[in-house]
């Protein structure tokens, strides 16, 4: 497989990750609430607050190193462009 393809075609992947990353998070975080629980009768709020904010931060480390390798790739596709544009111009 040539390069600019396979470049190409990582850098996809990288997004479509993304994408579906996001969505997910965001099916996750949709029932959170924003909220203080004071009294005991919502103890059961509490509990499924507790492990969404769980679910939540297990997912987050996923999405900052995924958010840093597409951020590397649209770079690399970047100066990959410039070199190749310097290049033409030798």
């Amino acid at each position: 497989m040539p390069f600019v393809p396979a470049m190409w075609a990582v850098w996809g992947l990288l997004v479509l990750f993304a994408i579906i990353l996001k969505m997910y998070v965001s099916r996750l975080a949709r029932d959170e609430d924003d909220e203080l629980a004071l009294n005991e009768s919502s103890e059961h709020l509490r509990v499924e607050q507790a492990a969404m904010t769980a679910r939540l931060n297990r997912i987050q480390p996923v999405q900052r190193t995924l958010l840093w390798a597409l951020a590397a790739a649209s770079l690399f596709v970047l100066v990959y462009y410039v070199h190749d544009m310097v290049n033409q111009f030798k």
